[in-house]
């Protein structure tokens, strides 16, 4: 398994903006691989994830936004949701850029995220069903399993993340949930 070292270097507000771009084009970038052109997974700006969604991710109390670094250049980004009281933690947004995949960079920025909590009883995270390789990510890389499909027919008993504030338009509804049991 390929593990390249990297950095999590904690988010600057003069890099959000490109934070966001960056973030933006990565998950739209596998939506066109998997749909070409006329997707209709992407919102009416274009985005797979609008930056509403992103900066509110950014911009949550509990929220921790680093930017994956590489040999000093900015590959990626990860954006994770920290509970201190239950460490039921949330991988909220884990990105690298299209041109640095297949390096290795992901699975050493998960290996870092964990390093970063060890306090962590389980971490959650979601895909959209169509992102193949993020599911082969998680699952067979960084040892998630798949607890929930969230599809027209899944009928949960409290609202799915992000309800009130998802914009209706924005990204698939068809998701895997995943967790790793940590302790």
């Amino acid at each position: 398994m390929k593990n390249t070292k990297v950095t999590l270097v904690p988010l600057t507000e003069d890099d959000r903006e490109q934070f966001i771009l960056d973030n933006q084009w990565s998950f739209k970038y596998g939506a066109l691989q998997e749909f070409g052109e006329r997707d209709n997974h992407i919102d009416d700006d274009g985005e797979i994830i609008s930056r509403k969604t992103i900066e509110r991710c950014i911009d949550a109390p509990d929220s921790e936004t680093y930017r994956i670094v590489l040999d000093g250049r900015n590959v990626g980004g990860v954006i994770l949701k920290i509970d201190k009281e239950t460490n039921v933690n949330e991988l909220e947004i884990l990105f690298v850029s299209p041109e640095e995949h297949t390096k290795g960079i992901g699975y050493g920025a998960w290996l870092a995220v964990e390093e970063l909590h060890p306090e962590t009883k389980v971490w959650e995270t979601c895909t959209p069903y169509f992102e193949k390789r993020n599911i082969h990510f998680y699952v067979n890389k960084c040892g998630f399993k798949i607890d929930e499909f969230w599809c027209e027919y899944f009928q949960p008993d409290q609202p799915m993340p992000d309800d009130e504030e998802h914009d209706k338009g924005e990204g698939p509804d068809v998701m895997f949930h995943f967790v790793k049991v940590m302790k």
